[in-house]
């Protein structure tokens, strides 16, 4: 990414000025690793003497630090070496899903610093009481990155289904409807921290922050994607130029209600045939002959039947991923997409899933680009979950406006 300097005119306060400033700065040590002031001052077109002031306010804010090397260049005194703090801010991301939640700190980095992860049934619990554990587990997180010098700047919540303005609109797996997850959320985590300061609580679709997860540490080249996660439901994100496709209400990316037969089976959104009902771990657990109760372990022993080439098994996930293959190249063609990325359950049954996707992708993708071993199918990276997409949005907030998240 290129960096450069806003000029200062008469409508640009200084103030303001400074602090975009502080922002290219920030993000040029970031992206450079480790990097002297005259590196970055010759990369965002800055004077050495105004890199030099934004640095040592940086360094203040306990943002960057000075690594102890010294790089000599070609002309000059050697330069103290900077990098990114590794404490300071952190941002948090909160996965609340179907039968498990995921809470992480991500620090300026952009890595995983603290994880806590329970495998727990929400199926059949009241929002505000899944809300209020949820806060508690991102209580022990903020203690634990505490101790690491971390601190806590904001929450981001990732969440299923139709997510906007702070509420879950309908999440039919989880039996939502109309949940202001943001303030129940926000609320119990205030109880549990009185003395301590109000963190900021946003939300987004959890599909779309995994997506920006791959998108930022996956490693998708070209930036025009579609993530498709499978859980007990199945998500679906669209990244167009490495921004996300919302659509006129925030709602795009519903893959998993798209219809594959409108005699299919009743699904939870009141729809039939979507291809949830073929393609969901519920569907996929039940149609192997594995209670879909099961959850993790039934998905194990999926996994397991699928290595020992049992045939039921094989079929199952064969049909699956032809399903999905169909839908999969119904949105290529419509967005000119040059990959998919299947995460979630998928990744790990890509395996047994590609063949039959790939095949429709070939025969129905119109541009032929689809055919053979050049697709763009592939499964996600390690780095590709919502929570740590949450967890860095709140990051990239920091990074976009240093000094509003100055320590208090």
């Amino acid at each position: 990414m290129t960096i450069h300097a806003t000029p200062t005119g008469a409508k640009a306060g200084t103030e303001s000025v400074r602090r975009h400033n502080l922002g290219l700065v920030l993000r040029a040590v970031l992206e450079e690793g480790e990097v002297t002031r005259a590196r970055v001052a010759a990369r965002v077109g800055l004077t050495r003497a105004a890199v030099s002031s934004l640095v040592e306010e940086l360094l203040s804010l306990d943002q960057l630090t000075e690594s102890g090397k010294t790089f000599s260049g070609s002309a000059g005194r050697p330069g103290t070496v900077l990098k990114v703090s590794d404490t300071g801010p952190a941002g948090l991301g909160v996965e609340i899903n179907i039968d498990y939640v995921s809470v992480c700190a991500v620090g300026l980095a952009g890595t995983d610093r603290v994880r806590v992860t329970e495998h727990i049934d929400n199926r059949n619990t009241p929002p505000a009481e899944v809300l209020a554990h949820a806060a508690r587990l991102t209580n022990r997180v903020i203690t634990s990155t505490g101790e690491q010098g971390l601190r806590a700047v904001g929450v981001e919540l990732a969440l299923p289904g139709l997510v906007s303005g702070g509420m879950v609109r309908q999440a039919p797996n989880l039996g939502w409807y109309r949940v202001a997850a943001e303030g129940i959320f926000g609320q119990a985590l205030s109880t549990l921290r009185p003395a301590g300061r109000a963190l900021a609580v946003s939300s987004d679709n959890e599909a779309n922050l995994a997506a920006l997860a791959e998108l930022w540490f996956g490693g998708v080249g070209g930036g025009c994607f579609l993530y498709l996660t499978g859980e007990i439901g199945v998500g679906g994100a669209l990244v167009l130029h490495g921004e996300l496709l919302r659509g006129a209400h925030g709602f795009a990316g519903e893959v998993g209600h798209v219809v594959v037969d409108p005699e299919g089976p009743l699904c939870g959104c009141g729809a039939r045939g979507c291809l949830e009902q073929y393609a969901g771990q519920a569907a996929l657990l039940r149609a192997a002959g594995i209670d879909p109760a099961a959850g993790v372990r039934g998905l194990g022993e999926l996994e397991r039947r699928a290595r020992a080439g049992d045939t039921r098994t094989l079929e199952v996930l064969r049909a699956a991923g032809d399903r999905m293959g169909l839908v999969l190249s119904g949105a290529v063609n419509l967005f000119d997409l040059d990959t998919v990325v299947l995460g979630g359950i998928y990744r790990d049954l890509m395996p047994w899933l590609a063949d039959a996707a790939q095949a429709q992708l070939a025969d129905r993708v119109v541009s032929g680009r689809w055919q053979g071993n050049g697709s763009g199918l592939r499964a996600s990276s390690l780095s590709g979950d919502a929570a740590r997409g949450a967890a860095a949005r709140v990051v990239r907030g920091v990074l976009a406006d240093p000094a509003a998240y100055a320590p208090r």
